[in-house]
């Protein structure tokens, strides 16, 4: 696939919709993980114009900074440690509506109002997360979390 991003408008499930064939396009034939997250954080940072989207990997008993875009981030998270260690921890995604309300919120950039973290599982272990931070209040619901757990499933971990 051409590596040009056709971005869509329109509802947010019409643009996960138009981005989801993109994404498998870009994921296609390609083995190497970096690259693939990479292209997926890409993707996703182009169509929705987020803060921040990236991957945090299980390493060693903590979550460690993968392909992103956005501000520089946090390098290392425990688990059960802010919305990625409570989502790891959890083995769920978790939508957080206000970042200030939730309790050991770990403030990468304090431009960030809500976030998604959506747990990639794979053999009934979380070996990864996505993480997506926008700099509006309440940005994330159902209709994310249904797409973003869509377009971790399509990642060969």
């Amino acid at each position: 696939m051409a590596e040009d991003l056709q971005i869509h408008t329109g509802t947010k499930a019409e643009q996960y919709q138009s981005l989801i064939p993109q994404v498998k396009g870009l994921l296609e034939g390609e083995t190497d993980l970096i690259a693939n997250m990479a292209n997926v954080v890409a993707a996703l940072k182009e169509q929705f114009g987020w803060l921040w989207v990236g991957f945090y990997v299980v390493k060693n008993e903590e979550l460690v900074l993968a392909p992103f875009q956005g501000p520089v981030a946090c390098t290392r998270i425990k688990k059960g440690r802010g919305v990625c260690g409570a989502s790891w921890a959890q083995a769920q995604t978790l939508i957080v509506p206000d970042v200030e309300k939730f309790p050991g919120h770990i403030a990468c950039s304090s431009l960030s109002r809500s976030e998604i973290v959506v747990p990639v599982i794979r053999q009934d272990e979380v070996v990864a997360v996505l993480d997506v931070d926008s700099v509006n209040p309440d940005e994330f619901d159902t209709t994310d979390q249904e797409y973003l757990e869509e377009i971790v499933a399509l990642v060969n971990f």
